[in-house]
């Protein structure tokens, strides 16, 4: 159960949180807003539900989770309007494992309340909001209970650390998560861990959807063209720490950070062999680390600060768990001058696979 609490993001509304450092998971989300909107549209050309239930997996804090929920009523309410249709009632389960910040979504739920009465005239009862809390990578919800799943920057996460019980001192010595110089068994206990987790997340999420229920899911991924991968660059600032005696040998030979960016062709081959989804779309979205429009004379720094307070807001709660609070500010600082200097060399970005999945139907598992 530690894990559960372990894993989260910044919580709260100050300078560091996630709440206010996540402009980068906004532009990323926004990127499936069309898939978003052809998932919902497939689903209401043979169904019209009265209750719309739809859960948002790995919600975390802040107004990116307002915008998901705020996003789907629109999409809803439009296909009704197009088909001159009442638009239905909502529940929404927003899940997170139970260290998130649900207490600071529930405070701004109030106004997304009042606004949601002020864009769409709804009145009280038509849209209903809770909590979900546990982890993805198991059953969170009855069968046959949710239309649509929605996850963004949150798949790639893994249920726990590749190398638990496992020794990596010969593998990956001084590196806390695949780095250029990893060797193939590396990304091979990183890759396994992530096959075993998602393949429970597609086993669960079928037994819960209905019949011909979607999903859309966002998650980073590995492409052909060669990118830095922003936990390397955590993982590289971290050996150099050990290497000027900062952080504790120990302490980094016995940490991973559990995040796996899997090749496209790897997550294809689990849905296909777990056997439960139709692939109905995919996309890969480029993204820059420094998601921002930059100004007239913007500089790497500001970039690189900005950049430092997504990951920090992101990292820093697990970081801090396994070697102490007192370090935290060195690492960001260093972490920080060195994408000064990777961003004089290289385009550093994300890659980011956007895809859609419908449930089969019985008849389609039988054939």
């Amino acid at each position: 159960m530690e894990r559960e609490f372990l894993f989260h993001m910044t919580g709260g509304e100050g300078e560091r949180s996630y709440a206010n450092n996540s402009s980068l998971q906004r532009t990323i989300m926004l990127k499936a807003k069309s898939m978003l909107e052809e998932a919902i549209r497939r689903l209401y050309s043979h169904s019209f539900p009265d209750c719309m239930k739809v859960a948002d997996l790995g919600c975390s804090v802040g107004p990116n989770t307002l915008l998901v929920m705020s996003n789907i009523i629109d999409i809803v309410h439009a296909v009704c309007v197009g088909l001159n249709r009442e638009p239905p009632t909502f529940q929404f389960y927003l899940n997170d494992l139970f260290g998130n910040d649900f207490n600071t979504i529930f405070k701004s739920l109030p106004d997304f309340y009042t606004k949601l009465v002020q864009d769409k005239g709804y009145k009280s009862g038509s849209c209903f909001i809770n909590a979900t809390p546990g982890s993805f990578h198991g059953r969170l919800f009855p069968s046959n209970s949710i239309n649509l799943f929605h996850s963004a920057n949150s798949v790639h996460w893994l249920s726990q650390d590749p190398f638990l019980g496992l020794s990596k001192e010969a593998l990956n010595k001084g590196n806390c998560h695949i780095v250029s110089t990893s060797p193939p068994s590396v990304y091979t206990t990183f890759l396994k861990q992530f096959q075993k987790d998602f393949e429970l997340f597609l086993k669960s999420r079928s037994e819960e959807l209905v019949p011909g229920g979607a999903m859309v899911l966002v998650l980073l991924v590995r492409t052909e063209t060669p990118r830095r991968s922003i936990y390397e660059t955590i993982s590289v600032t971290l050996s150099d720490m050990l290497l000027e005696g900062l952080i504790e040998e120990e302490k980094l030979e016995s940490f991973n950070i559990p995040i796996y960016e899997a090749k496209v062709e790897e997550i294809v081959q689990v849905i296909r062999e777990e056997g439960s989804f139709f692939i109905q779309e995919s996309e890969i979205a480029i993204v820059p680390w420094d998601a921002r429009k930059n100004e007239d004379g913007d500089e790497n720094i500001g970039a690189a600060e900005f950049i430092t307070s997504c990951i920090r807001a992101v990292t820093e709660p697990l970081l801090a768990a396994n070697f102490g609070t007192k370090i935290m500010n060195e690492l960001f600082i260093r972490f920080q001058k060195k994408i000064v200097q990777l961003m004089e060399v290289e385009r550093l970005e994300y890659a980011n696979l956007i895809i859609y999945l419908k449930k089969k139907l019985l008849i389609d598992v039988l054939e």
